[in-house]
């Protein structure tokens, strides 16, 4: 569980470059750059707000400060799953509130025991904090030298990763139905809705669809010991 978390971390990092050059680019400075990418460090909000700013400039801060807030709200719904997974201790949940993000909640929710998945979490979560800033400061220095990153396929880098986490789940039909279900609803919305809102109705279609079980087995076999619930 260590090598993948390390393995997610460092396709993080990869596009971290890419979220630094998009925010020098768009008017930001690199103090600026690197101060969000280590205190918001929410690398889809982050993308988000840059991407207001470039199309609208300063005047689009308001809608920026709210497309990255809508965005974030999934992490929230995150802290709920890894908080059995994190443990007690006032400092050890500041600290995971901190990391709590896509990456570290995928890996830590595929392992099979309480132990690989507290493992699975902090280094995940280590990994790609420590490569995300490095790398935000990378692409922020280089900026406009780099061109346009999407030329290097680090845009892609972050779904690549998590169809690798997401791949070996797909095992059932109820499963199946619950991913294309919202990938179908966030390849439909994206472009009619502010970003951050697809993510979420995606969500909310994963969780109905899930919820009522309509595609899996009447009588579902309990998890594995040590997953907390």
């Amino acid at each position: 569980m260590a090598r993948r978390g390390i393995a997610v971390g460092l396709s993080a990092a990869a596009y971290g470059i890419s979220y630094g050059a998009l925010a020098v680019a768009a008017g930001l400075d690199v103090w600026q750059t690197c101060v969000m990418s280590l205190l918001m460090f929410a690398g889809g909000s982050q993308f988000a707000l840059v991407g207001v700013i470039a199309t609208g400039g300063v005047a689009a801060g308001p809608a920026a400060i709210a497309s990255a807030a809508i965005l974030g709200i999934r992490n929230g719904i995150y802290g709920i799953r890894v908080a059995p997974i994190v443990g007690a201790g006032r400092w050890r949940r500041l600290a995971a509130a901190w990391v709590t993000i896509d990456e570290s909640t995928a890996v830590a929710t595929t392992q099979s025991t309480l132990r690989t998945q507290r493992i699975g979490f902090w280094v995940t979560a280590v990994s790609v904090f420590v490569g995300w800033n490095l790398t935000s400061l990378i692409g922020a220095l280089i900026g406009n030298a780099l061109g346009d990153v999407r030329t290097y396929g680090l845009d892609a880098a972050a779904a690549a990763a998590f169809l690798g986490l997401l791949w070996p789940r797909l095992r059932q039909l109820q499963t199946i139905a619950v991913a294309t279900a919202a990938a179908v609803i966030a390849t439909v919305t994206t472009p009619v809705l502010i970003p951050g809102l697809p993510v979420l109705v995606a969500g909310v279609v994963a969780v109905i669809v899930g919820g009522f079980n309509w595609f899996g087995s009447r009588n579902p076999q309990p998890e594995p010991p040590g997953i907390p619930t």
